[in-house]
């Protein structure tokens, strides 16, 4: 009789944590409908860190997939997401509109961008997030769609209450698209109109503190377009710090895959650095 008493407390506290476990992961994280345009209904995924309380304020950090406005899947940023909510910020995954799953162009990607955005600051309380430390990230064309968040005054969703900014606090770019003039990359998707997508062309005051990644041996993005970034940004007098990595090409952030974890804990750690300085993060990374 104690026997069975004793085997159904373990099993009792076995289904307790079992439930505890699965609660919790529940909690952590979120799906979220933030856009519905031509019946598509556009989604992003928070991750929020451990023991959140809706009550406090979380630096923020919101990641846009890259693959050049085609395609590309929310999954690329996961690692890096939530590792950033280990570290205490709610951060966020972002689905957009592409061209092989909407046929659409990189101008509907940036609204999406934007309207993802401008989502998050108006449902701030209920996600706990600080708009004041947000920062947008992403790489390759994500990167671009980050950059764009917060440079491009135009392409802005219809529906989208433009009387809230799109602007984030901080950006975070790895081998991003941000020139999309002839010498850059993406001319031939978006044509003369390059003026109004290219964050390049679009640095004024008030930019957003900038770490930018690459690595020196990327087809699409130049080195030197990383230095003219960085100058033009300087020219505002606004922060750009420039990483360059010998002997890596376009993605190499996140091919850990394939060639170890080498470059994505570098990059990370990076990020981690940047946004200690900015006094978003307090304490020693936790790779």
């Amino acid at each position: 009789m104690e026997f069975r008493k004793i085997i159904l407390t373990i099993l009792g506290l076995f289904i307790f944590a079992s439930s505890y476990s699965q609660e919790k992961q529940e909690r952590l994280t979120k799906d979220v409908i933030y856009k519905v345009v031509n019946k598509d209904s556009l989604m992003l995924r928070l991750y929020f860190p451990d023991n959140f309380k809706k009550r406090k304020k979380y630096p923020t950090i919101v990641f846009f997939f890259g693959g050049g406005w085609n395609g590309g899947s929310i999954s690329q940023f996961e690692d890096q997401s939530k590792y950033f909510a280990s570290r205490g910020m709610v951060s966020v995954v972002v689905d957009y509109r592409v061209k092989n799953r909407q046929n659409t162009t990189p101008f509907e990607s940036v609204k999406d961008a934007k309207s993802a955005m401008r989502y998050l600051k108006i449902h701030a309380k209920e996600f706990g997030i600080n708009t004041k430390k947000m920062v947008a990230s992403g790489g390759s064309a994500g990167g671009h769609l980050a950059a764009a968040t917060s440079l491009l005054s135009g392409l802005n969703e219809i529906t989208d209450d433009v009387s809230v900014s799109s602007k984030a606090s901080a950006l975070v770019l790895f081998n991003p698209v941000i020139d999309n003039s002839k010498e850059g990359y993406g001319y031939k998707r978006v044509g003369e109109r390059y003026l109004e997508i290219s964050p390049m062309h679009n640095i004024t005051k008030g930019a957003p503190p900038t770490l930018f990644l690459l690595g020196s041996k990327d087809k699409h993005i130049p080195v030197s377009t990383a230095y003219l970034y960085k100058e033009k940004m300087e020219k505002v007098n606004r922060r750009c710090d420039v990483k360059i990595y010998e002997g890596q090409e376009h993605g190499f952030f996140n091919q850990w895959k394939k060639e170890g974890p080498k470059y994505f804990k570098i990059t990370l750690l990076e990020t981690d650095l940047f946004l200690q300085s900015l006094g978003y993060l307090k304490g020693k990374a936790t790779l």
